[in-house]
């Protein structure tokens, strides 16, 4: 059952890059409102530059707003500092697209798990035996603990990187493109082991992708964005099935399916559409 408080909440949120040198400043995000609550994943879907991306880096204080309010759990953290931030990343954590680039090469899995624990106060002995039950929790072998990330496949090490950002109980985690660096095999697999977890422990997910299939796979519900602007929010089933918005459906048409001729018949739909805009 959803909670009926959120525990997120997004209000009126703009970003906009300074300019360097002669080139202008761009507007990143304007004017983005949206709400996420205990156990439940919002997807944002948009193609690159987008904002998809900056929404989430904002939410995680790698970028500042320039309008605009983030609220955490009724608390305002939009332009939180450097204490209020690592109180807050006991609560708040991300996975990244890159498995490849998100672990360190010279760490040990079993010291890549532990750290965050040991920061938040625990005992090497206590991180430890807690590491086993991430290893378990993500299904991997219990030996893996002291093996180097080189030593595992792309799926292996995206598991890696979700037992980290579970491992102190989060609330929240921001999950960015978390599956588009691994074949579709393996993206199921991973997109059912957060849910999995997500029913295990209710954590919240904010869910980027610029793929509708994996949004309308792990997503209650589902924001749009094009150009920094919200253009469709709703259902994921309902937006997925039904997109009434014509970047939405441009974005529908664009998703690969396996059969040839659906393919085809969607490219020329696409293309219709897009003349028909191009016209208007």
């Amino acid at each position: 059952m959803m909670h009926r408080h959120p525990l997120l909440e997004v209000e009126h949120l703009a970003v906009e890059y300074p300019g360097r040198g002669r080139r202008p400043g761009f507007r990143a995000l304007e004017d983005i409102s949206f709400a996420l609550r205990p156990g439940e994943t919002l997807g944002l879907v948009g193609e690159s530059g987008s904002g998809k991306t900056t929404i989430g880096r904002a939410i995680l204080g790698l970028v500042k707003p320039t309008g605009g309010k983030i609220t955490f759990d009724g608390a305002d953290i939009t332009r939180a500092g450097s204490g209020q931030r690592r109180a807050l990343s006991k609560d708040i954590q991300v996975v990244f697209q890159d498995p490849y680039t998100s672990l360190n090469p010279s760490m040990s899995v079993e010291d890549i798990l532990a750290e965050p624990l040991t920061v938040q106060g625990w005992t090497r002995k206590d991180a430890l035996a807690r590491v086993r039950g991430l290893l378990d929790r993500v299904h991997l072998p219990s030996d893996a603990g002291g093996r180097l990330p080189r030593e595992f496949s792309g799926g292996q090490r995206q598991r890696i990187a979700i037992a980290r950002a579970i491992a102190i109980e989060p609330r929240l985690i921001v999950c960015d493109e978390p599956v588009s660096a691994l074949d579709l095999t393996t993206q199921a697999r991973v997109l059912d082991l957060l849910v999995e977890i997500q029913e295990a422990t209710g954590v919240s997910y904010l869910f980027v992708s610029h793929d509708l299939s994996v949004i309308r796979h792990i997503s209650h519900n589902v924001i749009v964005l094009f150009r920094g602007m919200i253009v469709e929010h709703g259902r994921a089933d309902q937006v997925t099935s039904e997109p009434g918005h014509p970047y939405t459906q441009r974005l529908f048409m664009s998703a690969p399916v396996p059969n040839p001729e659906l393919q085809r018949e969607r490219r020329e739909a696409r293309r219709q559409l897009t003349a028909k805009e191009q016209a208007a």
